[in-house]
């Protein structure tokens, strides 16, 4: 049974606080990244989980600003530490986190209790290898195009996983990989884009959101 006591003896822990839709939120995080890294292969192995990425406020926002709809079933794919399903069941969407890294579940589980969502389902989800047998209205993920690699399963995921009517909802940073992803995915969906800037200072970072429906 998992609890924060047991999680914050086996975790050293710094809180990042945000604040969403005019709702705040606590987040904690790995305090120091070392214990996660392979040393052997840092590059392909780093923890692209251990931090909130500007992808995931904007997914955030999204929807916790989109119509809530019980009868509707959210996923999250590569969730991380759990912003964004956290947020989302928040303002009261049907969301199931998933995630494969087993020690990004132990901080999306606490996380999960820290903010007040209790019952929000957090599952393990190997892209590769999945045994989740859910479908989805919506699948959802934040920064999850960065190997070419993970292209292949991320498109066999988005077929089991989606009804035959349902819509993708991918943010993140538009790098050379995405763009690869993105032209694939037009063989089999239709793409709807937007761009959002954030500002931090004189820093400017596009952020694109990608809504995806099956071509008939």
């Amino acid at each position: 049974m998992f609890s924060l006591e047991s999680f914050h003896k086996a975790y050293d822990t710094t809180t990042s606080e945000l604040v969403i839709n005019g709702r705040k939120f606590q987040v904690l995080l790995p305090k120091d990244l070392t214990r996660f890294i392979n040393t052997r292969d840092v590059f392909t192995e780093f923890p692209l989980w251990a931090k909130i990425w500007p992808a995931s406020w904007v997914l955030a926002g999204y929807l916790a600003q989109m119509p809530v709809d019980s009868t509707n079933k959210i996923i999250e794919i590569g969730a991380g530490t759990g912003l964004v399903s956290i947020v989302a069941a928040s303002f009261g969407h049907n969301i199931t986190l998933t995630e494969s890294n087993p020690d990004a579940l132990q901080f999306a589980s606490a996380n999960a209790l820290v903010n007040g969502c209790p019952q929000l389902p957090v599952r393990e989800l190997d892209w590769n290898r999945p045994q989740l047998k859910d479908t989805a209205d919506y699948i959802v993920a934040s920064e999850v195009t960065y190997k070419n690699d993970d292209l292949q399963p991320l498109l066999n995921l988005f077929k089991s996983l989606l009804y035959p009517d349902g819509e993708v909802i991918l943010a993140g940073e538009m790098r050379r990989v995405s763009k690869n992803f993105y032209q694939q995915m037009e063989t089999w969906f239709n793409i709807r884009v937007q761009k959002k800037i954030l500002r931090s200072g004189a820093e400017e970072i596009a952020i694109f959101l990608l809504r995806m429906t099956r071509k008939n």
